[in-house]
């Protein structure tokens, strides 16, 4: 089955908004064992639309098209599609009194424009949307169908896996089991990490492809058939002694979601104070629901003044190390983890840039600490030739490896290949 995938909207086309629809599709297909071979973006233009839908209709066997079903005027995708087949726009009955009960239910007055949202082209099998006002349908043309679903993000996320994932299973017969590992590496590039897997050999129906999401770079190891997810744990235990500490995580997106699951198995608390990535570290963390259950305070402590009335850092220390320096982070983190009497406590302080470097301190350094109960442990790295957000990006990952190193025993400060150190 040939899969594939076309976004619409302008703002889409012109970079106005990140399409994080279509990464989120793809990474949801290939945890069922289905490749994405193609993806288009397609503007608010109905020529366009016709003329894609017609093309990528030769050629693929599924097609999921995202976007284009609201009640505006620049929502073109049904219209498009009765154009691609040559065929009317039919209300669907269904769909109208959905919208009728729903604007009841809300006591609003139904707007003339959402009525838009009923008409489907006349061939086309109505997909239920149970969360927003714009219905799904899908409409075979040439070899494909193509399954149409909203925009909008919540709206597609549930869509997917409680209509489109059935469809193509019953429809294309995907009865062969499959399984994906996905290890998340940091400190290592994607060259590094391909030559020291390249010895590797891959038993028959195992699959292994990188895929760069800075600061990481993630592995995935995909099985497809019984014998293959049988071979698949050896094959995973192979890797993780080839790549060591180049590992920070497992089946997770980032090294956030696997400090997050720590804390709260460990039932551990975190406080964090935060220079140069100005509550970066805290962010990522309250992205997850429950964090408040370790979460005890996030302090951007920007300012020298900052650091000395909030956190207690001697002024002397500042005199006489700089702000960015390992005596500066280490009482930062003691400080923090003070205030609140948490368990651990991370600190950072760096030159993020463009500008601010010095010869003995250029940009992209960056001195990092965890504060524990019985200690502190730091270290400065250098991240030159970054954008700044990739120095706080990189920073937060170090900083959260660092603690999840300690919160699983072993020793909080390894070398990256990629990633340079400061002598203490």
């Amino acid at each position: 089955m040939k899969l594939e995938m076309i976004c619409t909207g302008e703002e889409v086309l012109s970079g106005q908004i990140v399409d994080t629809n279509a990464a989120w599709f793809a990474d949801t297909m290939m945890a069922e064992g289905i490749e994405v071979s193609r993806r288009v973006t397609v503007g608010d233009r109905l020529d366009d639309l016709v003329e894609v839908f017609r093309e990528r209709s030769l050629h693929a066997d599924v097609i999921l098209v995202n976007g284009g079903l609201g009640p505006t005027t620049d929502d073109l995708s049904a219209e498009a599609m009765a154009l691609a087949k040559g065929e009317p726009l039919i209300e669907n009955r269904e769909w109208r009194q959905r919208l009728e009960e729903w604007f009841t239910r809300n006591n609003r007055a139904m707007p003339a424009s959402n009525l838009k949202q009923a008409l489907l082209p006349a061939s086309a099998v109505m997909v239920d949307n149970p969360v927003g006002t714009a219905c799904g349908f899908r409409v075979k043309l040439n070899r494909a169908w193509l399954f149409f679903t909203p925009g909008v993000p919540f709206e597609l996320k549930r869509m997917v896996p409680d209509q489109f994932i059935p469809f193509i299973k019953q429809e294309f017969r995907l009865d062969t089991p499959t399984r994906v590992k996905k290890l998340l590496t940091l400190g290592q590039g994607e060259s590094m990490l391909q030559d020291k897997l390249a010895p590797l050999s891959l038993p028959e129906g195992i699959t292994l492809g990188y895929r760069s999401s800075m600061p990481y770079i993630e592995i995935k190891l995909f099985a497809r058939g019984t014998k293959a997810i049988a071979a698949l744990d050896s094959l995973i235990g192979t890797v993780r002694n080839m790549l060591g500490n180049a590992i920070v995580a497992e089946d997770k997106p980032s090294l956030a979601k696997e400090i997050h699951d720590l804390m709260l198995a460990k039932g551990k608390t975190l406080s964090a104070a935060e220079s140069c990535t100005g509550g970066m570290l805290t962010s990522q963390l309250v992205d997850f629901p429950g964090s408040s259950a370790y979460l005890m305070q996030g302090l951007v402590t920007y300012s020298n003044e900052a650091k000395v009335r909030i956190l207690g850092v001697s002024p002397q220390i500042l005199d006489d190390f700089g702000a960015v320096s390992i005596e500066t982070v280490e009482a930062m983190a003691t400080g923090a983890r003070q205030l609140l009497d948490s368990d651990y406590a991370l600190s950072t302080s760096g030159v993020a840039g463009p500008d601010g470097g010095t010869d003995s301190k250029p940009v992209g350094s960056v001195a990092i600490a965890l504060a524990t109960r019985y200690g502190v442990h730091s270290q400065m790295i250098k991240l030159p030739r970054r954008s700044r957000d990739l120095v706080r990006q990189m920073s937060c990952a170090v900083a959260y490896d660092m603690l999840r190193r300690e919160l699983i025993g072993e020793a909080p400060i390894v070398n990256y290949e990629s990633i340079g150190r400061f002598p203490k």
